[in-house]
C-alpha cells in the first residue's frame, strides 16, 4: 500500500509539472506554432484565451502542492495562500474556458462537453473554498479532490488526445475528448471520496 501511494504521488507530481510547463510553451514559441488548432481563439477572443492557457497551467502546477500534506501541517499559512492563488486562477481560467467553449470551431457537441467542464471546475472550487471558510475540513477536502480532478483533465485531455487522432481520427475524436478528458476523472474522484466519507476529518484547517 505504502509503495503504490509513492507511485501514485510521484505520478501525480510528475505529470502535473510536465504539462503544466509544456503548456506554457506558447511564452516562448508563440500561439501559432505551439498551439495552431486552437490559435483561432487568440484572435477572436484573445482576453478569454490568455486568461486559459495563462493561468490553467499553474492551477495545475499548484495541485499536488495542495495535497502535499507536510507543507500543509508545518506551514498552514503558505497552503492557504497557495489555496487562495489556486482558487483565483480556476475562477479566471475557467470563465476564459467557457468563454472558448462556447465560440469553438469544433461543433456543439465539443462546445458543451467543454463548457460544462469549465463550470464544473468553477463550482467544485468554489464549494471548497466555502466549506474551508466555515472550517468544515472534511468536506473542503472532498471538493478539493473533484476540483483536482477536473484540473487534471488537462493532463488526461494530452493522453487521450493521441491515442483517439489515431484510432478514431481528429475530427471524430476531439468533440469526444472534450467529455472524455473529464468526466471520468470526477467518476474517479467521487470513488475516492465516497470510499472514505471522513476522510481529513482530524486536520487542522
Amino acid at each position: 500500500m505504502k509503495a503504490l501511494l509513492t507511485v501514485r504521488t510521484f505520478f501525480l507530481w510528475f505529470f502535473c509539472m510536465a504539462i503544466a510547463l509544456w503548456s506554457l510553451r506558447f511564452l516562448l514559441l508563440g500561439v501559432e506554432t505551439s498551439m495552431d488548432f486552437v490559435a483561432y481563439h487568440a484572435i477572436e477572443r484573445q482576453l478569454a484565451f490568455f486568461a486559459h492557457v495563462g493561468l490553467a497551467p499553474v492551477a495545475l502546477a499548484l495541485v499536488p502542492l495542495q495535497f502535499w500534506t507536510g507543507l500543509r501541517v508545518r506551514r498552514p499559512a503558505l497552503h492557504r495562500w497557495l489555496g487562495r492563488t489556486y482558487a483565483v486562477t480556476i475562477l479566471i481560467a475557467g470563465v476564459g474556458a467557457i468563454l472558448m467553449a462556447i465560440g469553438t470551431d469544433a461543433g456543439q457537441f465539443a462546445a458543451v462537453g467543454f463548457a460544462l467542464l469549465g463550470f464544473a471546475w468553477i463550482g467544485t472550487t468554489a464549494v471548497a473554498v466555502s466549506h474551508i471558510r466555515n472550517k468544515r475540513v472534511a468536506e473542503h477536502k472532498a471538493w478539493m479532490i473533484r476540483s483536482a480532478a477536473l484540473t487534471f483533465a488537462a493532463v488526461t485531455l494530452r493522453l487521450e488526445m493521441p491515442i483517439l487522432a489515431m484510432t478514431v481520427g481528429l475530427e471524430v475524436g476531439y468533440p469526444m475528448v472534450a467529455w472524455l478528458c473529464w468526466v471520468p476523472n470526477l467518476l474517479i474522484a467521487e470513488w475516492m471520496v465516497r470510499r472514505r466519507p471522513s476522510m481529513g476529518a482530524a486536520q487542522p484547517a
